[in-house]
This record gives C-alpha cells, sequence and structure tokens, in this order.
C-alpha cells in the first residue's frame, strides 16, 4: 500500500488503500479490494468518469466486494494518477486501464463503468472485438454516461471548457473548489445531494498535483467521442457480453431517454431505473447504485 503525506486525510487514508504502478504516461494508482465472502465470480473492474476519480466509489465497495474482488483506479489526470501536461485521449486511458488489469492479475472481469468510463470502456470492448485485449470482459454495466453524444445536454461549464484553448489553465483558477463542487452538486437530483464532505473530498482529488488546471485537456475526451462514436458506443451496443444498465432518472446531462436509444439495439439488456437520482448515482445512492449493480452480475 501506498503512503501519501498531503496532510489530507482523505486523500492521504485512499492512498493507503491502494498502490501505484509504472502506465505509459507515468504512475497510475488503483486500489485493489479482496472479496468479504469466498466468491469465484470475475472480479469487478470500475472505470470512473470526468471530473472526478475513483473515490467516487468509495462508500459502494463494502456491497460491491461482498463476493467478488474489486479493482478501481484513478485514470491519468484525475485522482492521485500521475498528471502530465499532454493530449489526453480515450486510447490513452484505455492504455492505462490495461496497464492496471495486467498488474492486477485479472484476466476475465465484470466491467462496471461510469461517465466518460462509459466511452473508455467501449474502448476496450472494441480492441476485445478486434483480438487485441490481453483480458476477457464476462460481464458489464453501464451507470450514466453520454453514450450517444448528440443527445447529451452539456453543462455551461463543459462548453465553457470544450471551447478553451487545449492547454493548462491559470494557476490558482478554481478558487476555492466551490463552483467545482457546485457543478457537480447541480447535475445530482435535489432529493439526493452528494455528502458536502464528497464535493470537499472530490475537489481535493482533483486539485491535487494541479489537476484542477487540466480539465481543459481532460475534457478533450468529448471531441474524441464525437469523432469515433461509431467506435465506442458501436462497441457497447455489439459486444456479446451481458449488459446491465443503471441509470440515474433525473440526469441533466446524460439523459435517461439514452436508455431507451440502447435498449432499442439491445432489448436483451436489464435496466435498472434510480427514478429520483441524477449523475452521479454512486455518490447520491450509494448503496441502492451498489446493490443494483450487484444484481446484475449474477
Amino acid at each position: 500500500m501506498t503512503a501519501l503525506n498531503t496532510g489530507n486525510p482523505v486523500l492521504d487514508g485512499w492512498a493507503a488503500r491502494g498502490t501505484f504502478i509504472q502506465a505509459p504516461v507515468g504512475d497510475v494508482f488503483y486500489v485493489d479490494v479482496p472479496p468479504s465472502e469466498d466468491g469465484g465470480a470475475d472480479p469487478i473492474l470500475i472505470i470512473h468518469g470526468y471530473p472526478s476519480c475513483s473515490y467516487d466509489w468509495a462508500a459502494s465497495l463494502a456491497t460491491l466486494s461482498t463476493n467478488r474482488r474489486v479493482v478501481l483506479m484513478d485514470l491519468p489526470g484525475f485522482g492521485l494518477s500521475v498528471k502530465p501536461d499532454t493530449r489526453y485521449s480515450i486510447r490513452l486511458y484505455a492504455d492505462a486501464v490495461e496497464a492496471v488489469v495486467k498488474d492486477a492479475g485479472l484476466s476475465s472481469v465484470a466491467l462496471v463503468t461510469h461517465d466518460m468510463g462509459d466511452t473508455v470502456g467501449g474502448e476496450l470492448l472494441a480492441r476485445d472485438l478486434e483480438g487485441a485485449l490481453p483480458f476477457a470482459v464476462s460481464q458489464r454495466v453501464l451507470t450514466n454516461g453520454s453514450i450517444y453524444i448528440e443527445m447529451a445536454q452539456l453543462t455551461n461549464g463543459q462548453q465553457f471548457l470544450l471551447g478553451a484553448e487545449d492547454a493548462l489553465l491559470p494557476e490558482g483558477w478554481g478558487g476555492d473548489g466551490s463552483a467545482f463542487q457546485n457543478s457537480l452538486a447541480a447535475i445530482c437530483s435535489p432529493d439526493n445531494p452528494p455528502a458536502a464532505d464528497d464535493l470537499a473530498a472530490l475537489w481535493a482529488f482533483m486539485s491535487y498535483d494541479g489537476g484542477d488546471r487540466l480539465l481543459a485537456r481532460t475534457i478533450r475526451y468529448i471531441e474524441d467521442r464525437r469523432a469515433e462514436e461509431a467506435r465506442f458506443t458501436g462497441a457497447i451496443e455489439k459486444h456479446p457480453s451481458p449488459l446491465g444498465v443503471v441509470w440515474g432518472a433525473l440526469d441533466p446531462v446524460a439523459v435517461y431517454p439514452m436508455t431507451d436509444k440502447l435498449l432499442e439495439v439491445r432489448p436483451d439488456a436489464t435496466r435498472i431505473t434510480l427514478d429520483d437520482v441524477g449523475h452521479f448515482p454512486m455518490l447520491e445512492a450509494a448503496d441502492r447504485c451498489a446493490t443494483a449493480i450487484a444484481s446484475l452480475l449474477t
């Protein structure tokens, strides 16, 4: 496990649960949680979304790891992972996932993804369909993410960052993080707002090592989605593994009708709707989200 001494007990405590490995772009952080009970099912591999990190899922781990090993990571540019000043891409993220899977010794996984992670998962599935993925995906669960980008209702903040130069933002531009935290809270349900401590923690992870200055760089995944949706969403639709969907119905960005469109293509998929939840089910309703995911991974 990794010792970190930032002075922030949440960051340091999370770091102590995981480890760093060398990936193509530098050190990548991941947490490997053993099952609390005996179980022979494939481990769960979680890929987080933008602009957060693996800590999104902290409150879900006890349920998800009841009888499955759970591996979750910080993608490059997020959380505790390396934050180089570079052009970020879906393929770069997928390469980092492959590095973590190799280090963890996983041969087959149940893939759980959220937001941008859905697209990263789509790239992994595309590689698998091409026979180029070094591990198998036996099952998968999608949570709120803009898998059909033309249907997405981007926030003003997302549009601002996409319109900015693909470069580092000025030092200190994020201030005390209140605007960042408010932007996350705004896409959640008012009936199930994330805890203030969770929002503060996500800002701490984002701003760690200057990551907040990268937000106009890391958001380029939306450009990748637009350019190659046929590849990413096509693989989500076509991959033969059983597909589950857990979706907060009040998401103002990755709107609920996206799931209707997906189920038209994949009528075999099973959808669980969280009616009073927005974009971050694992923050707004961690127990219900984790229970729903676990019920789909049987």
